[in-house]
């Protein structure tokens, strides 16, 4: 990478601890615009706790984030995804009394000026709801559009997950294992959903399964746990 070029996403001895136990130690790493960087190691190596950082949903104990040259260091998680972080998590994290409708409207209204408007009716907003229309054709949704999240599969409800991140058009995209837990048809599917994605959009992967990425794009980073843990190997 160019001297001249900001990262995409760095962080500089990052470490979290809970309690008197330190989970991750001086973490530090920089990921290029464009880039897809897969997060590997063991179960408890850190990996979910370091997204939990990088995203705003845990503080840091120490060390910085930097999010295209912008300290967000302190940012809430709200602020961070307006400023163009988006991620989806390793349990999906929906509204189960919402239609799967719902659930992207408010995805997609979220970086709006009116995303906190108490009295502009939902039915107001036009284009989101084509906006909504469209990612539901795209991905052959739409048979599932007006049923509640909880009534869904297990499978149904991961590709939703990941249309939710998709809708605000992030800069940088959090992935936690998005095909856990999947049947291998269901994989393939959530695979092409990930290649498919804008070759200017950075990404970040934990356990990616293989083929989502070409060889040549991508680069691999193990998470640096507490000194009392064995360090991981490196590759």
């Amino acid at each position: 990478m160019s001297a001249r070029t900001v990262s995409a996403l760095a962080i500089e001895a990052v470490s979290k601890n809970f309690g008197g136990v330190r989970a991750l130690s001086d973490v530090s790493l920089s990921v290029a615009p464009q880039e897809r960087r897969l997060i590997i190691g063991p179960n408890g190596a850190g990996k979910t706790t370091l997204f939990n950082m990088l995203a705003g949903s845990f503080p840091v104990s120490s060390g910085t984030i930097t999010l295209f040259g912008r300290d967000i260091t302190e940012l809430p998680a709200y602020e961070r995804a307006r400023l163009g972080l988006a991620r989806t998590f390793q349990i999906t994290n929906l509204f189960p009394r919402l239609t799967v409708l719902e659930n992207i409207l408010l995805a997609l209204q979220a970086p709006e000026p009116s995303a906190f408007s108490m009295l502009k009716r939902m039915g107001a907003n036009r284009h989101l709801f084509q906006m909504a229309d469209a990612l539901l054709k795209k991905w052959d949704l739409t048979s599932i559009a007006g049923r509640t999240t909880q009534e869904i599969s297990y499978g149904e409800k991961r590709q939703i997950d990941l249309i939710l991140a998709m809708a605000v058009q992030p800069k940088v995209l959090l992935l936690d294992e998005p095909t856990a837990g999947l049947s291998a048809a269901e994989v393939v599917r959530v695979v092409g959903m990930i290649r498919s994605l804008p070759s200017e959009m950075t990404i970040l992967m934990i356990r990616p399964p293989p083929g989502t990425f070409d060889r040549g794009r991508r680069r691999s980073h193990h998470p640096q746990r507490s000194s009392r843990h064995r360090n991981l190997p490196r590759r």
